[in-house]
């Protein structure tokens, strides 16, 4: 091979790096932990393969797309943060119509695949959903109140409620009530993060809550919302939708997250802000993860069900 077909070939690879990163692979792939999870707890019997396979990969690519819009709509604020200075437009890696042509095709590409190889229903949430993130949230609601998290996080936590609609062409208790558990979760997941972050975050004019109430508050926000979600995660117990061993997981998980929202609060310094926010995320896979493990644990032997 050439000496120019090796370059050429190398510079694709770092084109299609660069668009790989718009779509902000790790918030994806929790995104499409839990819609997995939704789509394997609607049902006690087998899930069919094809909108197993083409729900996951639909919800998926509306969620790519939707972190690639946030992208082309923030990039003058990730230029004047530290966390987000070095994404591909605005450190100049990336131009604009690029990316507008990518989220279009990623766009297109989902609500097709969704709408005649799922069920309709799913295509119509999934597309109410990004337009919730990539638009509501993104251009008003960051832009116009701290409380911008909370009603922006509704849109973030729907992907559960998507998966189970893609298995059944329906929405039920359990679905909704898998939205609100990522729901309440949002705001003490993100919150410490916006603390660690808040010089950024008043730098770029955006009025995320630590900068517009202060940190004591933010830090007692985090410590109500994660008494909060503790209450909330035990909900599918209550209603049967889960048995013991994810009761007795959530206590310890919730516990958890309380002990740390406690620790920060109490803290006069931030330094437990990230800790928080990283054990939030363990948080959230893990509890998923037990939902899972107890739904077919009772299906293997229900006496373990309440």
């Amino acid at each position: 091979m050439a000496i120019g077909e090796i370059s050429l070939l190398n510079q694709d690879a770092i084109a299609w790096r660069r668009y790989y990163e718009m779509t902000k692979p790790k918030v994806v792939l929790l995104i499409a932990f839990t819609a997995l999870v939704g789509m394997l707890l609607s049902t006690p019997g087998a899930i069919p393969l094809q909108p197993l396979l083409f729900g996951l990969a639909g919800i998926s690519l509306a969620a790519a797309c939707g972190a690639v819009i946030n992208h082309i709509l923030d990039q003058r604020i990730d230029a004047l943060m530290d966390r987000t200075s070095q994404r591909p437009i605005p450190s100049g890696r990336m131009d604009t119509p690029h990316a507008i042509s990518f989220a279009l095709l990623l766009g297109v590409v989902s609500m097709l695949m969704l709408a005649t190889l799922v069920n309709l229903l799913t295509a119509g949430l999934t597309f109410l959903a990004l337009i919730g993130y990539a638009f509501i949230y993104t251009l008003y609601l960051k832009r116009t109140t701290p409380q911008n998290i909370v009603w922006g996080g509704l849109a973030g936590a729907a992907p559960p409620l998507l998966g189970w609609c893609a298995i059944t062409n329906s929405v039920s208790l359990e679905a909704f009530l898998l939205l609100l558990i990522v729901f309440v979760w949002t705001p003490p997941h993100f919150w410490p993060l916006a603390i660690h972050r808040r010089k950024e975050y008043a730098r770029a004019s955006i009025p995320m809550l630590p900068v517009t109430h202060g940190v004591a508050f933010t830090k007692q926000q985090i410590l109500l919302y994660s008494v909060m979600l503790l209450a909330v995660s035990l909900m599918p117990f209550v209603i049967h939708m889960s048995g013991y061993l994810y009761l007795a997981g959530a206590l310890a998980l919730g516990v958890g997250f309380v002990y740390h929202a406690f620790v920060l609060w109490r803290s006069e310094d931030n330094r437990h802000a990230m800790k928080t926010f990283g054990y939030s995320i363990i948080y959230l896979s893990l509890l998923f993860a037990l939902l899972l493990l107890d739904h077919y644990l009772v299906l293997l032997i229900p006496g373990l069900d309440a």
